[in-house]
C-alpha cells in the first residue's frame, strides 16, 4: 500500500458522502416542492369552487335556494350529470358549509357568524376519513372527450 492511498481514500470517501447528501437534499426539496405544489392546487381549487358558490348564496331568497343553486354548481364543477348514493352524500355533507355561508350572507339577530373555514374544513375532513383520498382529487378527475360531429 502506497503512502498516498489512505489519503485518497479519505478523498473518495469524502466525494460520496457529499454525494450521497446532495441526493437526500434534492429528495427531500422534491418531495417538499411535490407537498407544496398540492397545497397551491387546492388552495385555488377551494377558491374557484367556493367564488361562485358564494356568487349563488348572495343571490338566493331562502337557504334552501341556497343549497340548491351551490348543489348545482359542484355538480356542474364536477361534470356531474347524474346522481349516485356517493355523490348524494357527498351534497349532503357539502350543504352545511352552504347553510353558514347563507347565514354570514343573510345575517339574523342574535345569529352568530358560521366559520365558513372551520365547515370546508369539516367538510373535507369527513370526505378524507370517508374516501381515503383529499375531495379536491375529485377535480383531477377527466372530462371525456367530446366528439366533434361536422355536418
Amino acid at each position: 500500500m502506497s503512502p498516498i492511498a489512505p489519503f485518497l481514500e479519505t478523498l473518495e470517501a469524502a466525494a460520496k458522502s457529499a454525494a450521497a447528501a446532495e441526493m437526500a437534499y434534492r429528495r427531500e426539496a422534491a418531495e417538499r416542492i411535490k407537498a407544496l405544489e398540492r397545497e397551491r392546487s387546492f388552495a385555488f381549487r377551494r377558491a374557484n369552487l367556493m367564488r361562485p358558490i358564494a356568487d349563488a348564496v348572495a343571490r338566493a331568497e331562502s337557504e334552501e335556494m341556497a343549497v340548491a343553486g351551490s348543489q348545482a354548481v359542484l355538480r356542474a364543477k364536477l361534470g356531474w350529470s347524474s346522481d349516485s348514493e356517493a355523490r348524494s352524500a357527498i351534497l349532503t355533507q357539502f350543504a352545511p358549509v352552504v347553510r353558514g355561508l347563507f347565514r354570514n350572507l343573510h345575517p339574523q339577530p342574535d345569529a352568530p357568524p358560521v366559520d365558513i373555514l372551520a365547515s370546508l374544513g369539516a367538510f373535507e375532513a369527513w370526505y378524507e376519513a370517508t374516501h381515503r383520498k383529499p375531495f379536491w382529487d375529485l377535480f383531477d378527475q377527466p372530462m371525456p372527450e367530446t366528439p366533434l360531429v361536422d355536418f
